[in-house]
């Protein structure tokens, strides 16, 4: 029987009461689908070398970025068949028709997370008319197999871009930009239904409607079972904890977005 492990990490206790639905989706999904399930504590970061935590001290996310592949690669080298990551903040809000078996028989061994995000075109100067989409992938879901050919490379290749970095270093640098650069170079496989939620898109949805939803919606995505509601983004101008609270409520009676 293979062995599959589902990691999740967050500093303790969290932050904003919302996350705990999510971890709990998470958390739940892993245990109906027979998975074993793992929350990292404050140990999480212990896998990095010293120089990293020291570069990003005020951008932690991105020795978070490279602490999560360290642990997929120490689980795997431990003798797992596959090694999952979500973070705290995806919720599984439909566990039954969030299934990756398809693309665990497929050669690569591997699969990222889908992003389509919906932002206003000029960010500065929001209309209510001008938004654009990006397709994207994102790392707040993550698959890898053991044997699989991509995590080492994608690793040791972040890392070294962070050590060659000498300016100011964005927030997504090795994460979603890094993965996504790749992405268009060699076609990653894509867990499609592994989404991400921009707060315009979620503010809409509480509307249900609203530009950003309309264009998301017209662009024939693939249905959404999971999403990533980027806690980084909350309490802006946008949105704000209660919103995503009722978000939460509605995805998890509905199932669908």
């Amino acid at each position: 029987m293979e062995k599959i492990l589902i990691l999740q990490s967050h500093r303790q206790p969290l932050p904003k009461d919302w996350l705990t639905p999510c971890v709990d989706s998470v958390k739940n999904w892993a245990q109906l689908k027979g998975y074993e399930y793992q929350f990292l504590n404050d140990t999480f970061f212990d896998i990095l070398p010293t120089w990293v935590i020291e570069k990003t001290q005020s951008q932690i996310v991105i020795a978070t970025d490279l602490a999560r592949l360290r642990w997929i690669q120490r689980n795997l080298n431990a003798g797992y068949d596959c090694v999952m990551w979500m973070d705290a903040d995806f919720l599984i809000f439909s566990p039954h028709t969030f299934d990756i078996e398809t693309l665990r028989q497929a050669p690569e061994g591997y699969a990222l997370g889908r992003e389509i995000w919906v932002q206003p075109k000029d960010l500065e100067h929001p209309t209510p008319t001008q938004f654009k989409a990006y397709k994207k992938v994102h790392n707040a879901f993550l698959q890898f197999q053991k044997g699989n050919h991509f995590l080492n490379f994608y690793a040791s290749h972040a890392e070294r871009l962070l050590a060659k970095n000498k300016g100011q270093t964005p927030p997504q640098f090795i994460g979603p930009k890094l993965l996504t650069a790749l992405h268009n170079i060699v076609q990653c496989p894509v867990q499609e239904n592994a989404g991400m939620l921009s707060p315009w898109l979620i503010k809409d949805k509480l509307n249900n409607e609203g530009p950003a939803l309309s264009l998301y919606r017209k662009g024939n995505h693939h249905p959404l079972a999971a999403a990533n509601l980027c806690s980084s983004l909350i309490d802006n101008e946008v949105l704000h904890d209660k919103d995503i609270e009722t978000l939460i409520e509605q995805l998890l009676a509905t199932n669908v977005f």
